[in-house]
C-alpha cells in the first residue's frame, strides 16, 4: 500500500510557522542592519572609531600589556651584561634595528610602538605641563654616549669569542618569568611614570630615554645621505589660522604652529605621531616624504 505523500496538518502547521518565524527574523535583522548603518556611517561614529589616534592608542595599549614579555629586548643592562660575555643580546638587535628603520621613519618608534611612551601618554590627565625644551634635551645624549663607550669597553675585553644570542637572559623568549623580575620590571615603570606625574608630558622620552638618540641618528644619517624619509609636512600653509591646536594637542609639546612656514614638522623631537594632522581643524598638515638634497618646497605627500 503506497503511502501518501501530503504533509500532515500538523507538518503544515509547523511549516507556516517557521516561515512566519524565518520572516519576523529577517524583518528584525533589516531593523539592526539600519540601526548600525545609521549609527555608524551616518553619524561618524565608524570614523571616530577608525581616527588614526585611536588605532596609535590601541596599538600603544598593547605594547603596554605585553612589556612584561619585551621589557628584556629594550634593556640598555642586558647589553653590557652581553657584551661582558661576548653575546650580542636581543636588545642589541633591537636596537640596531631601530637605527636602521629611524632612517626611513623617524621616531615613528616612539609614536606608535613604545610601552614606555604608552604608561606616559595615560597620565596626560594628570599632568598636562610640556617640559622646557632646549639644552635639557642633551641630557640624554649624554647617558648615551656613556652607556655606549660602556659597551665597547666591554666587548673589548670579553671573555669569549662573539657570539649571537637574540632570546639572551629569556625563557623561551619571554622576559619576566620569575616573581623577583618584577621588582625590576615595577622599578623601570615607576622609574618612567614619576617624573612624568612630577613634570609633565612624556619627559622621559626629552631628557633620559635611551633608545631615542639611534633613532635622531638615524634621521641625521638620512639627511647626510640625502635619503627620502616619513615627515609631517605642510599641505596647505595658506589655510592655517594659527589657532595653536596643534600644539595643544602634541604629546611631545613641539611648538608645530611655528613651523608651518617651514614646509614640515621639523625637531628631532617628533615622534610621527600624526596628533598634529589630526587635531588642525584646517587641515593643514600631512603625513609626507621629504628629501633631504630638496628644499622645504620641493616635499612629497602621501
Amino acid at each position: 500500500m503506497e503511502k501518501s505523500c501530503k504533509p500532515s496538518v500538523y507538518g503544515t502547521f509547523l511549516y507556516e510557522l517557521a516561515r512566519q518565524e524565518a520572516e519576523e527574523a529577517a524583518v528584525v535583522l533589516d531593523e539592526y542592519i539600519r540601526l548600525i548603518y545609521y549609527y555608524t556611517y551616518r553619524t561618524d561614529i565608524w570614523r571616530k572609531v577608525m581616527n588614526k589616534q585611536n588605532i596609535r592608542k590601541l596599538i600603544l595599549i598593547i605594547s603596554m600589556l605585553l612589556f612584561p614579555i619585551t621589557i628584556w629586548y629594550m634593556s640598555p643592562y642586558l647589553i653590557i651584561q652581553g657584551a661582558m660575555e661576548g653575546i650580542v643580546s636581543g636588545s642589541f638587535i633591537v636596537f640596531v634595528c631601530m637605527l636602521l628603520g629611524s632612517i626611513f621613519f623617524g621616531r615613528i618608534f616612539c609614536g606608535w610602538l613604545c610601552p614606555m611612551g604608552g604608561m606616559q601618554e595615560c597620565l596626560f590627565s594628570v599632568n598636562e605641563k610640556v617640559p622646557k625644551q632646549g639644552w635639557k634635551n642633551n641630557i640624554k645624549y649624554v647617558i648615551w654616549t656613556i652607556w655606549i663607550i660602556a659597551i665597547v669597553i666591554c666587548f673589548i675585553f670579553r671573555k669569549e669569542e662573539i657570539t649571537i644570542d637574540f632570546f639572551y637572559m629569556t625563557d623561551h623568549g619571554i622576559s619576566i618569568t620569575e616573581i623577583y623580575n618584577y621588582i625590576i620590571y615595577y622599578g623601570v615603570i615607576f622609574l618612567i611614570l614619576i617624573p612624568a606625574v612630577l613634570f609633565g608630558k612624556r619627559i622621559f622620552c626629552h631628557y633620559f630615554c635611551w633608545m631615542a638618540p639611534f633613532m635622531a641618528i638615524g634621521t641625521k644619517i638620512r639627511g647626510f645621505l640625502h635619503l627620502p624619509g616619513l615627515h609631517i609636512t605642510v599641505k596647505h600653509e595658506n589655510h592655517c589660522v594659527s589657532c595653536g591646536k596643534c600644539n595643544k594637542i602634541c604629546p611631545m609639546g613641539i611648538q608645530v604652529s611655528e613651523m608651518i612656514s617651514e614646509g614640515q614638522v621639523k625637531s628631532m623631537e617628533c615622534i610621527q605621531c600624526g596628533a598634529c594632522i589630526d587635531g588642525c581643524p584646517q587641515k593643514v598638515l600631512s603625513y609626507g616624504t621629504i628629501e633631504g638634497r630638496k628644499g622645504n618646497g620641493d616635499r612629497k605627500k602621501d
